[in-house]
């Protein structure tokens, strides 16, 4: 293998399109040399500034490349587990869409096949690879706000398209799975800990029937829990006006961010920290961290040094969004209807 990465795409979707693959393109050590679509039309977009970009017609062509050393999957998500394996056996690396599976068991599978073939397989949690993420956990070692004691989270937008996946359950839609995993996976990157209790304090539902999770899927999930030495509170919602953040709150301060999972699209990336009354921020501007996924997944690949974020760590996420629909599952719920879902 090269001291470049060769990447395949399984897919043309509007992620790929707009994000990860121009990243990929952009990153040093990366080349987008294939992509697997049946759809010219779908195509085209990444033919205009990959023109020597390779077009099979169906995904285990792909597969079977000899030209491709890394696979990216931004497939549906229940379709996730299936391709990764696949091209894990196939003696591909893999960088697989968050969620990486729809239940925390299924992981395992992927972690074997991982340490079997020897390759790298991780999911795309981008924001471990931002600085700004970086910042925190170094803050909150060094306790700079004093001891933590509380943790709150939000990530909200609002779909209102009918057809999109994210509102199709058989597809692994909902709002947890598709924004709770940064949420979950927040906490856990900056404070290397792992939820001692969970809750469910409140979820609602799309659809009709008896209020419980198989009426639909997740619109909205406010979570409540407790870390060893703080508390934490999530809201994730698909039917409210776009927002994100989070923030950290000690004995001796606060620190916050401000675009914390969709840094330089939603804002720009902005750390503040607040201490006995002096506030300090810091900003990151031109800082893409899709680039920068891709540059430290390729190093991983090429070198063998350890990558941000393991198939492990996606596995604790998934056990927290596991344990919230157990918990939800258990109460009844009054499920919520929308003219527009």
């Amino acid at each position: 293998m090269s001291a470049t990465l060769n990447w395949g795409i399984l897919g043309a979707s509007k992620f790929a399109r707009e994000h990860m693959a121009p990243a990929i393109h952009a990153a040093r050590g990366a080349r987008l040399v294939a992509l697997a679509t049946s759809n010219a039309a779908k195509a085209a977009p990444f033919q205009a500034f990959c023109p020597d970009l390779r077009v099979h017609e169906d995904y285990d062509a792909l597969l079977a490349d000899p030209g491709v050393d890394a696979v990216y999957i931004p497939l549906p998500n229940h379709l996730h587990v299936e391709w990764a394996s696949k091209a894990l056996q196939a003696g591909k690396h893999v960088l697989v869409e968050k969620p990486v599976a729809l239940k925390a068991a299924e992981i395992d599978g992927l972690i074997a096949l991982r340490d079997s073939t020897g390759l790298l397989a991780a999911e795309a949690f981008m924001i471990a690879h931002h600085p700004q993420w970086l910042q925190v956990r170094e803050l909150i070692k060094a306790g700079r706000i004093g001891d933590l004691v509380h943790v709150d989270a939000v990530f909200s937008f609002n779909l209102r398209e009918a057809g999109n996946i994210r509102n199709q359950a058989a597809l692994g839609g909902g709002g947890l799975r598709d924004i709770g995993v940064y949420t979950f996976g927040g906490v856990r990157l900056a404070t290397g800990l792992e939820p001692d209790t969970l809750a469910a304090a409140h979820v609602s539902w799309s659809g009709t029937g008896d209020g419980k999770p198989g009426g639909g899927v997740d619109l909205l999930a406010h979570v409540t829990g407790r870390f060893d030495g703080f508390t934490y509170s999530s809201l994730t919602s698909m039917n409210m006006a776009e927002y994100q953040r989070i923030s950290f709150h000690g004995t001796q301060g606060w620190i916050e961010l401000r675009a914390p999972f969709n840094a330089g699209v939603y804002d720009q990336a902005t750390l503040v920290v607040e201490r006995n009354g002096v506030r300090e921020e810091t900003r990151y501007p031109g800082v893409n961290q899709y680039v920068l996924q891709v540059e430290a997944f390729g190093r991983s690949a090429l070198s063998g040094v350890g990558y941000g974020w393991t198939l492990e760590d996606a596995r604790g996420s998934q056990q927290m969004i596991d344990r919230v629909f157990l918990d939800a599952s258990a109460t009844e719920i009054r499920p919520e209807t929308r003219a527009d879902v």
